[in-house]
């Protein structure tokens, strides 16, 4: 039996998603079982460190009803524009370009009431309908969980690199990131690793390490399921601080250890994806 026939429709909204990812080279996701465990401050951090690298970056918040990513980097009020029926990302110094749901909201308190089809629409117009020039890396930042919204956009973005799984050190928190692990293996994404954010309170007068939500949950659960383990990140006050001043933690504390952590995890995803 003849499958379905290709409209011309349908023929060059794939040449235009085609055109877009051809000209990045390199795509990561980072994704969480869970929200609450991070994934916005490690993506953000992740796109600034490849960044200060010297590597075009783009980062996409394709978190449509909790956009946060503009506000760690201090853009929030800005809006895309469109030339050439294609959007503008936000530019970000050093080198790099972003784009988000909440640069489309009339103001960063309106929330999004969509429905799922609504939001779907939404997500395809922002990976086929962004000019995003050429670009080293693409960091995905998904919405929490494995449901309808994440499994767009990976069968959206099928030649992705790989994927990277945030998670936290308590057992709950693990739990759904490995039902992380088992959305990569159907949806034929690579798994980078797994990073284990909030891994151990810095303090911030003597340097001590106290671990409130455990350590080692991370890194355990990579040895068991068989994927790289990325590296911890710790909880410093320095994080929010900078997160909410609008520069990521590797920018404003370069010299924290949540910055050296990010630049450690960021040298194994380069060799990882190269």
């Amino acid at each position: 039996m003849a499958g379905p026939l290709l409209t011309e429709e349908t023929i060059q909204e794939e040449t235009k998603l085609q055109d877009t990812l051809s000209q990045i080279k390199h795509i990561v996701i980072v994704m969480s079982g869970k929200g609450g465990v991070g994934k916005s401050t490690v993506s953000s951090n992740l796109a600034a460190m490849l960044s200060m690298q010297g590597y075009q970056t783009g980062i996409m918040d394709v978190d449509i009803t909790g956009p946060n990513i503009p506000k760690m980097f201090g853009v929030e009020d800005e809006k895309l524009h469109v030339i050439d029926e294609k959007l503008i990302p936000v530019t970000v110094p050093p080198s790099m370009k972003l784009i988000s749901m909440a640069f489309l909201l009339p103001d960063k308190d309106s929330p999004v009431m969509w429905r799922g089809p609504v939001k779907m629409g939404a997500i395809k117009q922002f990976i086929e309908d962004v000019n995003w020039g050429y670009l080293d890396y693409l960091v995905v930042d998904m919405p929490p969980g494995t449901g309808d919204e994440a499994l767009s956009i990976v069968q959206l973005m099928p030649k992705a690199d790989g994927m990277i799984i945030v998670t936290t050190p308590q057992d709950v928190a693990l739990l759904d990131s490995r039902k992380s692990l088992r959305f990569g293996a159907e949806t034929h994404i690579p798994i980078i690793g797994i990073i284990e954010n909030m891994s151990g309170f810095v303090c911030p007068h003597c340097g001590e390490v106290t671990n409130i939500f455990k350590t080692g949950g991370g890194e355990a659960a990579a040895r068991e399921l068989n994927v790289q383990f990325l590296g911890r990140v710790p909880i410093e006050p320095g994080v929010v601080d900078a997160g909410d001043s609008g520069m990521p933690v590797v920018l404003k504390y370069p010299e924290s250890a949540s910055a050296k952590a990010f630049e450690s995890i960021v040298d194994k995803v380069i060799k990882t994806v190269n």
